[in-house]
């Protein structure tokens, strides 16, 4: 896997076409991919529980595989080893407080987990699925003592957690998989939970053509738009230039407070 590039229209007739014919072995498992996309779309309008209903459908193939549809249990721990080093050259410290958005089966939570001050990780997910999952990788990884708090969610309100509580806020894979609607309602909440100087950080799946979605799954937005979307609730979004060397398929942004001065000064 190379460092992150912008996504082509994976939508387009034309790209289903290339690929197909490129990876004819790999058509039969996209053919069932489309056919449960569209019987879940047909159970379930709302994309939370659309998408809550394809975690369940994953996590009972294996936990592994249903976090970021990762093949082995070496690419797992690689990906979370590296969303946990990235984070500990930005100065992340054992004192600070973390939330993390999509918690999973903590592929990078269980090392958030062990180097955070006790109590200090809070993990929210929307599949229940997932959460029991992440449960045994507390028990495997002997974690039980570090009290992290594992929370189902059932939107990205964040209503229930305290204003100005969380120095680091980390979505890793979570907006890839998220309408631009549900892109904005944690952007018009996650400002009310950092705390002065705080940060949050996720990854998307980046395009510089048309802004697209394959199936209902996986979404590709442009840096700009994601940049405005975060300006209209007062917050400053930038691209993480050091994370796009990294061998992952998505970029990353990094989100904070913007200044009052900031925010008088018109698009």
């Amino acid at each position: 896997m190379g460092a992150a590039q912008p996504a082509r229209n994976r939508s387009s007739l034309a790209h289903r076409v290339r690929y197909a014919l490129r990876h004819p072995e790999r058509v039969p498992a996209h053919a069932r991919r489309a056919a449960r996309d569209a019987w879940l779309r047909l159970r379930h309008r709302d994309h939370i529980a659309y998408y809550r209903a394809v975690m369940a459908s994953d996590t009972a193939r294996g936990a592994e595989a249903a976090v970021g549809h990762n093949p082995s249990r070496e690419q797992w721990e690689r990906i979370g080893r590296m969303q946990f080093d990235y984070l500990m050259r930005h100065g992340l410290k054992p004192q600070d407080r973390m939330l993390e958005i999509g918690c999973g089966n903590l592929r990078a939570g269980r090392l958030f987990i062990a180097y955070l001050n006790p109590g200090n990780y809070y993990g929210i997910d929307i599949s229940p699925h997932i959460l029991l999952a992440a449960q045994d990788t507390l028990v495997r990884e002997g974690l039980q003592s570090r009290l992290p708090h594992l929370v189902l969610a059932d939107d990205l309100t964040l209503a229930f957690l305290p204003e100005g509580y969380f120095d680091v806020v980390h979505a890793h894979s979570v907006f890839s998989h998220s309408p631009l609607h549900v892109i904005e309602e944690c952007f018009a909440h996650v400002g009310r939970v950092l705390a002065p100087g705080g940060f949050f950080d996720f990854t998307f799946g980046r395009t510089e053509g048309a802004e697209h979605q394959v199936l209902h799954e996986d979404f590709y937005y442009r840096t700009e738009t994601l940049v405005r979307l975060a300006a209209r609730h007062g917050l400053s979004a930038r691209l993480m230039d050091d994370w796009e060397e990294l061998p992952h398929r998505q970029s990353k942004m990094r989100v904070t407070a913007m200044s009052p001065a900031a925010r008088t000064v018109g698009p």
